[in-house]
C-alpha cells in the first residue's frame, strides 16, 4: 500500500471515528455516569477551558504531578506521547513530533520551555528538577504566535503553585531503596496581610545512583539538588496585582549514566599491523591498560573524574493592571545560570583524554501585552517582546601526561605515529561567545461568527540580531599558556582532525595551507509568522477546529565544531496543518480529544558526531511528518478516572543529503568543504517512535475511618526508534512498556505511599553515539549509550493542613 493511500486511508478512518463520537448517541452511557472536572490552561496566555483551545494540549495537573510522582521533564514523557527528553554527554534534548535540537551549546530549543512566562531556551535548564508547580502543560505543533520564535516543535508551559488566601503547609519525604533516594519537599503557604500572601517552597535531594563503575568501585551517577523559591503576592489595589518571584537551583552531579554498550572488532588485514581483527577492548589489553565490558548491564568502568556542577536563578515579575475592560500585563525576567562539567569521554578506564566545559549564560526579557474581556463578539491579545541573552563558554579536549598516546608513540615505526608522544600533557580548548538581542510584536483575534462559529487570526513578527566568536588554542596543561610548537598543532590537526590558531600557515602539500581557527559572525534575521484558525461548535459539548500555523527558529553559529569551516547555520522554518476535535461526551464523564496534523520543515538545524572528537551542525533541507494525536479521560466510576493518550507519527527526511556518516557507512551525499558527506533522504529520524500510547487507572476510595485508599496504575508504550546521533540503524531499539505504580492511604493532614516505576525492569538506552577515537584511531567500531533507570520501589510519607 502506497504512502499517499494509507494517509488517505487513515484520515477516513479518523473522520469516521471523530464523527462518530461527536454527533454518536451516548445517552445510554450517560446514565448514573460521574462528572469530570474542568481543566483550565494557559496555553493562549489567558485561562481557558482545555475543551475550548484549538490546538493538541497535554497537560498534567498538580494532582497528578503528585499521584505519579512527576518530578523533572523526562518523566512527563510517560504521560504525554509523541515527546521525548534524553541526556547526553555534555547536551540535554527534548523532542515533539520527533523535532528537537541536537548536541550543540550554541542551539536554542526547538521545544521552548515557559516557566510562568519566562523563557527557558538553553539546554541545561531542561535538566532543572520540578518543584511546586500547578501544572504543566505541553503543547504540540508550532506555537510562534503567543509563545514566539523558537517554538517550532511545541511548547512546554510550566505554571508554579501561587500563594494561598488560608495557611497552608505541605511537607512530604520520599525513601528510593534502589539508588537510596532521599527527597523533602516542604511548601509554606497564606497570607501576611489582608491583602499580600507568600509561599515559600523548599526541595532536597540526594541519591547514591544506579549504575556501577567497576573501575573506581562506586555507584554512580550520584546526585545532589538544592531548590528555594519564595513568590510574593501583593493586590496593591482593586485594579493592580503584582506577583514577584524569587528562585534558586543547584544541581550536582558525580558520574554518569553511561557505558560502552557494544564492542566490534577493527577491519584491518590479518598481518597488516598487530591489532588487526581486535575489538576496542582488545586493543588496550594490548597496550596493557584495563580493558571494559561491551554489555548493557548497569556497569560501566571509566578512570576520570566525572562531575556536574549547576548553578541557576531566576526573577520574575508579573503585573497585572485592569485598565477599563482589558487587562494589561507586564512580565519582567532575569535568568542566569553556571556549570562546569567535566566527563570521561573516551567512555574506557583507560587513560586517553578528558573533556570539560565551563558555561555561563544570562538573559533579561520584558513582555507587555494587553488582552480584552472574553465573552464579546471581538476577543484579542496584543503584545510586545524584548529579549537580550548573553552566553560564553570553554571547552577543552584535555590529553592528561598518561596519555595512552604516549604508549602509542614508543611502540611505533611510523614517524607519524611516533609524534604522538608530543601531544599528552596538552588540551585544545575551544573559546565561544555569543550576544542576542531580539524584539517581536504579536496579536492574536478571535472573531464569533455566531454562537457556534469562531475564526482566530494571528501574527508576529521578530527581528533578532546576533552576534559570534569561537576560537581555539593548543594549551599547555602546566602552564596554561598556549603551547607555540607547529608540530603540536600538526599533530592535532593529523590525528583529531582540530584546527586550531597555531595551524595557520602550515603547508600541507605543495601551494596548500592550513587555516587557522579563529571565526567571527554576525546575523540579523526577520520574519513574520500568521496563524489561522476556524471552530465549530457542533453541540455545546463537542468542537471541531482546522488551523494553519507557521513558526521559525532563528540560525545561529555553531558552539562546538572542532574546524574553522562549521560555523554559521540557517534558520528553520516550518508550516503545519492540523484538524483536531475536543468532545466532552456521556454526560461529562467522557472527554475524547483528537488531533490530526501535517508539517514540513524547512532547513531543520541537524547536529552530529564528525567521527573523531567533535560535533557539526547542518541543515537538513526538507522534512515531513503527519500523524494523529488521541487523549482524554473517562470517569469509570465515581471512584475510577482512566486518562488515555495515543499518538501515531509518521516522520520523513525528505531532502537530506548533507548528513555526517556513521562509523563504516559509505559516503553516497553531498561534498562539503571536501569531506563527502551520507544521504539521509527518505528515513526517519532519532526518536520518532511510529506508535507511543500511555494509559492511567485513578482510584480513590473513602474507607470508614475516615480515610481514603488511593491507588495509580499506569502503562507506557513506546514503538521501536533510533537513538543513535547519526541515525547507525544498529541502535534502532526494540519497542518497549513501562509499568508505574502508586498504593497509599490518605488522611485529613497525613498520607503514607508506595511508589514504583518501571516495575517491568525495563532496560532503556536513551541516547548512543560512537565512542571518540575508538574508530578513527584504532578502526573499531565501538559504541556507548545512555541508559535509563532500572526498577524503582519508594515509600514516601506526607504532611498537610
Amino acid at each position: 500500500m502506497n504512502s499517499m493511500h494509507k494517509k488517505s486511508r487513515l484520515a477516513l478512518l479518523i473522520g469516521s471515528a471523530v464523527a462518530a463520537a461527536t454527533f454518536g448517541n451516548t445517552s445510554a452511557l450517560a446514565q448514573g455516569s460521574p462528572i469530570l472536572e474542568e481543566i483550565i490552561v494557559t496555553s493562549q496566555k489567558r485561562e481557558q477551558s482545555l475543551s475550548d483551545v484549538p490546538i493538541s494540549v497535554g497537560v498534567i495537573s498538580n494532582e497528578r504531578l503528585s499521584t505519579a510522582n512527576i518530578n523533572k521533564i523526562a518523566d512527563i514523557t510517560e504521560f504525554v506521547p509523541n515527546m521525548t527528553m534524553t541526556e547526553t554527554g555534555i547536551s540535554t534534548q527534548m523532542y515533539i513530533r520527533g523535532i528537537g535540537s541536537g548536541n550543540n551549546q550554541a542551539f536554542e530549543q526547538s521545544v521552548g520551555q515557559y516557566v510562568d512566562g519566562i523563557y527557558y531556551g538553553r539546554q541545561q535548564l531542561i535538566r532543572a528538577p520540578f518543584l511546586d508547580l500547578e501544572r504543566v502543560e505541553v503543547l504540540r505543533g508550532p506555537q510562534g504566535i503567543i509563545f514566539g520564535k523558537n517554538t517550532i516543535a511545541g511548547a512546554l508551559n510550566l505554571s508554579t503553585a501561587k500563594p494561598t488566601d488560608e495557611l497552608l503547609v505541605d511537607i512530604r519525604a520520599l525513601y528510593e531503596f534502589e539508588s537510596e533516594q532521599e527527597e523533602l519537599t516542604a511548601v509554606f503557604s497564606g497570607p501576611l496581610a489582608d491583602n499580600f500572601r507568600a509561599r515559600l517552597a523548599l526541595r532536597s535531594y540526594e541519591e547514591e545512583g544506579y549504575m556501577n563503575n567497576t573501575f573506581k568501585n562506586a555507584d554512580e551517577p550520584q546526585r545532589e539538588e538544592k531548590a528555594v523559591r519564595l513568590t510574593l503576592d501583593w493586590d496593591i489595589s482593586a485594579d493592580l496585582n503584582a506577583t514577584l518571584k524569587v528562585e534558586q537551583n543547584n544541581f550536582d552531579t558525580t558520574g554518569r549514566q553511561i557505558e560502552i554498550v557494544r564492542d566490534l572488532p577493527n577491519l584491518f588485514p590479518a598481518g597488516a599491523t598487530p591489532l588487526a581483527g581486535l575489538n576496542y577492548a582488545q586493543v588496550l589489553g594490548a597496550f596493557g591498560k584495563p580493558p571494559m565490558e561491551s554489555e548493557l548491564d548497569f556497569n560501566r568502568q571509566a578512570n576520570s573524574p566525572e562531575f556536574s556542577d549547576s548553578e541557576m536563578s531566576n526573577v520574575t515579575l508579573n503585573i497585572d493592571y485592569q485598565l477599563g475592560e482589558n487587562t494589561l500585563t507586564f512580565v519582567t525576567g532575569h535568568l542566569e545560570y553556571d556549570f562546569l562539567e567535566t566527563g570521561d569521554f573516551d567512555y574506557v578506564p583507560a587513560s586517553v583524554f578528558y573533556g570539560d566545559l565551563l558555561e555561563d549564560y544570562e538573559q533579561f526579557s520584558q513582555e507587555i501585552r494587553l488582552a480584552s474581556p472574553t465573552g464579546g463578539t471581538v476577543e484579542w491579545i496584543a503584545g510586545a517582546y524584548y529579549q537580550s541573552t548573553e552566553m560564553d563558554s570553554v571547552e577543552r579536549i584535555v590529553l592528561p601526561p598518561d596519555s595512552l598516546f604516549n604508549i602509542l608513540a614508543a611502540t611505533s615505526t611510523d614517524p607519524s605515529t611516533q609524534a604522538l608522544a608530543l601531544i599528552p600533557g596538552t588540551n585544545a580548548t575551544r573559546l565561544n561567545d555569543q550576544d542576542s538581542d531580539a524584539w517581536a510584536l504579536f496579536a492574536q483575534g478571535t472573531w464569533n461568527l455566531a454562537d457556534d462559529w469562531r475564526l482566530t487570526v494571528g501574527g508576529r513578527y521578530t527581528e533578532e540580531d546576533k552576534d559570534a566568536n569561537r576560537n581555539m588554542n593548543i594549551i599547555s596543561n602546566a602552564s596554561g599558556s598556549p603551547v607555540t610548537n607547529p608540530q603540536v598543532a600538526l599533530v592535532y590537526f593529523g590525528a583529531f582532525d582540530i584546527y586550531t590558531e597555531q595551524t595557520e600557515g602550515i603547508p600541507v602539500a605543495p601551494g596548500v595551507v592550513l587555516p587557522g581557527h579563529n571565526v567571527t559572525g554576525s546575523r540579523s534575521e526577520s520574519m513574520f509568522t500568521p496563524v489561522i484558525s476556524l471552530q465549530w461548535d457542533v453541540t455545546p459539548s463537542n468542537m471541531l477546529y482546522a488551523s494553519y500555523t507557521t513558526g521559525f527558529k532563528a540560525g545561529g553559529f555553531d558552539a562546538r565544531a572542532n574546524n574553522p569551516f562549521s560555523f554559521e547555520f540557517e534558520d528553520e522554518e516550518v508550516t503545519s496543518l492540523e484538524f483536531g476535535a475536543k468532545n466532552t461526551l456521556a454526560g461529562g464523564a467522557l472527554e475524547l480529544n483528537a488531533a490530526l496534523f501535517f508539517t514540513d520543515y524547512e532547513d531543520l538545524q541537524i547536529s552530529q558526531f564528525d567521527g573523531t572528537l567533535g560535533f557539526n551542525v547542518g541543515n537538513a533541507k526538507e522534512t515531513e511528518l503527519w500523524g494523529l494525536e488521541v487523549d482524554g479521560r473517562w470517569a469509570l466510576t465515581d471512584s475510577l478516572t482512566m486518562n488515555y493518550a495515543y499518538a501515531y507519527l509518521d516522520y520523513e527526511y525528505t531532502d537530506f543529503r548533507n548528513g555526517n556518516c556513521y562509523e563504516r557507512q559509505v559516503p553516497d551525499g553531498d561534498v562539503v568543504n571536501g569531506i563527502p558527506l551520507c544521504d539521509y533522504t527518505g528515513q526517519d529520524g532519532r526518536y520518532t517512535p511510529e506508535h507511543n500510547f500511555s494509559v492511567s487507572f485513578d482510584y480513590a476510595r473513602p474507607l470508614n475511618n475516615g480515610m481514603d485508599v488511593v491507588a495509580n496504575l499506569n502503562f507506557n508504550y513506546v514503538d521501536d526508534q533510533n537513538v543513535h546521533e547519526n541515525l547507525d540503524p544498529a541502535f534502532r531499539i526494540d519497542s518497549y512498556t513501562k509499568i508505574n505504580a502508586r498504593l497509599g492511604l490518605l488522611a485529613d493532614n497525613w498520607s503514607v505511599m508506595l511508589i514504583g516505576k518501571n516495575l517491568g525492569d525495563e532496560e532503556v538506552l536513551t541516547y548512543v553515539g560512537n565512542t571518540p577515537l575508538a574508530g578513527s584511531t584504532f578502526g573499531t567500531n565501538t559504541y556507548y549509550g545512555f541508559v535509563d533507570r532500572p526498577r524503582q520501589v519508594a515509600v514516601e510519607l506526607g504532611y498537610r493542613f
